[in-house]
């Protein structure tokens, strides 16, 4: 599958049409630019984690001159390999304040992904093929659309990283180099410094591995090591490692909603389309081995590498993602008719569409649901309920819509990403039981809502429910004091603090 079509110097040779090529440079740079859309047109980014990673960067940022945040909240900063956008915040909200910084991270991220696939074309074949235009299609896969900015800022830095290290080939102090740069893609998360050092090492086994220096391609990614010493730290790297369960449903799940976004017939049949390429370029060996042999190797760890590593969670789901789009960037484009150089973002652009339209249309939404917040004390202790369909394809963008309520109100709220090992976040009230997902109400669409005895209630004051489906029951004693459309804010009975005990946890 991954015989070699090109020697090492074809990296360097200069395409026959240089102006041709040069136009295709630039057309799929403004591709890449272009895939900022969803964010422009969106006042509140439509990403499921995105409000509890900004409570929690606002938390940070605060550093306990709040007193409502310093009596609810700490906050414990540790160098580990997921603090990525945890660091790019600072600047950026210190430039734009916390909401827009966090609007303009969200922005940049799926540009600088473009971008870093257009680098490892141009790095690899000196030229932009379709490969990374239609690996475009990935740059708004469901990792980034849940949220997850420290892995998809790291896999951008990565694909950069990737592209340097192939430039920069044969020059001695390319390893000096990469010990920094490989801190850094560790820093932003540790998957994708993974996936950087699987690439690293597919591109000099492919070199080497019918030689007699075959060994060489197991040491070349040794300056990718420095992040080792920090993971044996006290602290480092701690937490559990567990599969899905049932095993093999959920894997199965994983590689079916590997491009799942909104529109389930598009998703599928995007990934039917992508796997049929893939599969027409094995059978006539068009996989170009330097990339190759690191997309087979991510796609056979999806498989084998648990679900939950040191309590994050889908570590397996991220390598399919990439390891598809890595697949499609690997596609041998020598040769192929210039109708499919057109026809290569189609896929792309049709998903961007799509999620741009989307997006808009649920910030609107977004925005009419936090209006509830006008009606909510400073410091408020708040149970968030937010109903979750079983049977929706869709993600849902408002599963951690609470955490605005910590950004715009200081409140304690159980939507926050509080995990030990995991987060720098921890709750001082509250307890293990009142952090997310507790808010989640997953049921199929047809059930009714029951909040009468919704357990985060019991510890809060006010009880904030978003759904498309009126509640059919609240707490007892509970008194709504504004309604919308798809939401309800109710005031709950005071919880008892009894003088000088401890509040509830």
């Amino acid at each position: 599958m991954m015989e070699a079509r090109f020697q090492p110097s074809a990296a360097l040779a200069r395409p026959r049409s240089v102006a041709g090529n040069d136009t295709l440079l630039w057309a799929a740079m403004l591709l890449a630019l272009l895939s900022a859309l969803p964010v422009l047109v969106a006042r509140y980014p439509q990403m499921s984690d995105y409000p509890a990673h900004l409570a929690r960067y606002g938390v940070m940022i605060d550093g306990g001159r709040t007193p409502a945040l310093a009596r609810y909240y700490s906050f414990h900063w540790q160098w580990t390999g997921n603090v990525g956008a945890d660091l790019l915040i600072r600047p950026l909200a210190a430039l734009f304040g916390l909401e827009n910084g966090g609007r303009v991270m969200a922005g940049l991220i799926p540009p600088l992904t473009g971008l870093g696939l257009i680098a490892v074309d141009y790095a690899l074949r000196r030229r932009v093929t379709g490969a990374s235009l239609l690996a475009m299609a990935f740059i708004w896969s469901p990792m980034m659309l849940t949220g997850l900015l420290n892995f998809a800022l790291g896999q951008a830095l990565a694909l950069l990283a990737f592209a340097l290290w192939v430039v920069l080939a044969g020059r001695r102090w390319r390893a000096a180099l990469f010990i920094p740069a490989g801190l850094v893609v560790w820093l932003c998360h540790l998957s994708a410094w993974g996936m950087l050092g699987v690439m690293i090492f597919g591109f000099e086994w492919h070199a080497l591995h019918r030689s007699g220096d075959w060994w060489r391609a197991f040491v070349r990614p040794w300056p990718l090591l420095a992040p080792v010493t920090l993971m044996l730290l006290p602290g480092g790297t701690q937490g559990s490692f567990s599969y899905g369960e049932p095993l093999l449903t959920y894997k199965l799940a994983i590689w079916f909603k590997a491009m799942r976004d909104t529109a389930y017939p598009l998703d599928f049949a995007g990934l039917v389309a992508v796997l049929a390429v893939i599969g027409i370029a094995t059978r006539y060996r068009r996989i170009d081995g330097r990339l190759g042999w690191s997309t087979a190797a991510l796609l056979v760890l999806s498989l084998a590498v648990p679900r939950h590593i040191s309590n994050g969670d889908y570590a397996d789901y991220r390598l399919v993602t990439s390891g598809l789009m890595l697949a499609c960037l690997a596609i041998d484009c020598t040769g192929a008719p210039k109708w499919t150089v057109a026809l290569a973002p189609a896929l792309y652009l049709v998903r961007l569409a799509v999620t741009t339209v989307s997006w808009q249309a649920d910030s609107l939404e977004m925005e009419k649901m936090l209006q509830a917040l006008d009606h909510l004390p400073d410091g408020a202790r708040v149970a968030n309920a937010v109903l979750v369909p079983g049977d929706a394809w869709r993600l849902n963008p408002f599963e951690h819509i609470g955490g605005y309520a910590v950004i715009r109100k200081h409140a304690l709220i159980n939507t926050n990403f509080a995990l030990a090992h995991v987060h720098m976040l921890s709750l001082r009230q509250g307890g293990p039981g009142f952090i997310d997902p507790s808010q989640r109400i997953f049921q199929l669409s047809t059930q009714p809502v029951e909040l009468a005895s919704f357990v985060p209630a019991r510890q809060a004051d006010w009880l904030w429910y978003v759904g498309a489906k009126e509640p059919a029951s609240l707490p007892p004693g509970a008194q709504v004091v504004w309604r919308g459309e798809h939401s309800l804010l109710a005031r709950l009975k005071p919880v008892v603090v009894k003088p000088g005990l401890p509040a509830p946890r």
